[in-house]
């Protein structure tokens, strides 16, 4: 179980520091997936990225499993089974996609490493001995990242908007393997995205809005406010409030 409590996360502005994280009480249990959603600016991936670490809290607390790791570094986080993909993930020049993902996975096979490519729509044989360096796309990284968190055993696993980039075959490929990771691990899954098939994974739906939770609700009723304009379209920009 993750809980967070009261938790604020403040950035530095022109005129001093801005609250961007406004008390937020949240608790997310095991083998669940949560959808974060709401609008640009909102505070979804500064949540995220507090719960990983990466932004300091600057009020409240974060519990893993009752062990208060509001203190702990990026690393002591991983270390515990905390992972975050970026929603722009970095590139690694010298290093190739078989170092990385064995990095990951530590004692996986080949057999392994070729199947965790598989998974995010990518194939294994074209890319397992590739660079991480310029000549990748945003997506074919993003989706290597995605990877490279699909295979630790995380107990909770952070991911920021991972359909962007991705192709309508590709994004298939992924969804099938948050519902498979969901089915057969005790892994917490928080993604973030405005994308209905995503949404309609999740056993919760977080929708933030100015640095707070506005609702805590289901996927059919945050999905009944919505107005898709092509249901079958991956991009975000295909939806509208109504």
């Amino acid at each position: 179980m993750l809980e967070l409590k009261n938790v604020c996360v403040s950035a530095n502005g022109e005129d001093g520091e801005i609250e961007i994280i406004y008390n937020v009480n949240l608790t997310l249990e095991k083998k669940k997936i949560y959808v974060v959603t709401g609008p640009n600016g909102g505070g979804k991936t500064s949540l995220a990225k507090a719960i990983m670490g990466i932004y300091p809290v600057r009020c409240g607390t974060i519990h893993l499993d009752g062990e208060d790791i509001t203190d702990k570094s990026i690393t002591e986080r991983a270390n515990m089974g905390v992972g975050y993909a970026f929603q722009a993930p970095t590139r690694f020049k010298g290093l190739k996609v078989r170092d990385f993902l064995s990095i990951a996975a530590r004692d996986s096979s080949e057999k392994e490493l070729y199947s965790l490519l598989v998974d995010v729509g990518l194939c294994a044989q074209d890319y397992i001995d590739r660079e991480l360096n310029a000549a990748f796309s945003g997506g074919e990284l993003k989706r290597i990242e995605i990877a490279s968190i699909l295979a630790r055993d995380l107990r909770v696993a952070l991911f920021d908007e991972p359909e962007a980039g991705i192709d309508l075959w590709s994004f298939q490929r992924l969804t099938d393997t948050f519902r498979r990771l969901n089915e057969d691990t005790d892994t917490t899954i928080v993604i973030i995205s405005h994308q209905e098939r995503i949404l309609r994974l999740a056993d919760e739906v977080i929708l933030i809005a100015g640095g707070k939770i506005a609702e805590i609700t289901s996927p059919d009723k945050i999905l009944g406010d919505i107005d898709f304009v092509d249901p079958d379209c991956v991009c975000p920009n295909c939806y509208a409030r109504r």
